[in-house]
């Protein structure tokens, strides 16, 4: 699998804590390496069928989709971003 990122998680990633990045670069490489890892507790975000949600920390998450071989990362941030993943 590969990663591509969509114009509005670039612009919440831009705006996150340097502390926080670093923690989601660390936990976007377990995406990668094992997606079924426990921290990062991905499901499936109600009312959006194809969307899913990864924990970063106990308050920040990222949603993303599967399309074919990529995760398409759409958000990431405070629990916020699950209103509009």
């Amino acid at each position: 699998m590969k990663v591509q990122t969509t114009g509005p998680f670039d612009k919440d990633y831009q705006s996150l804590p340097e502390t926080v990045q670093a923690q989601a670069e660390k936990q976007l490489t377990t995406l990668l390496e094992n997606p079924h890892h426990p921290s990062l507790r991905i499901k499936k975000i109600k009312g959006h069928p194809y969307v899913w949600e990864g924990r970063i920390t106990k308050s920040y998450r990222f949603t993303f989709q599967i399309v074919g071989e990529v995760y398409l990362l759409r958000r990431i941030g405070t629990h916020d971003i699950l209103k509009t993943p």
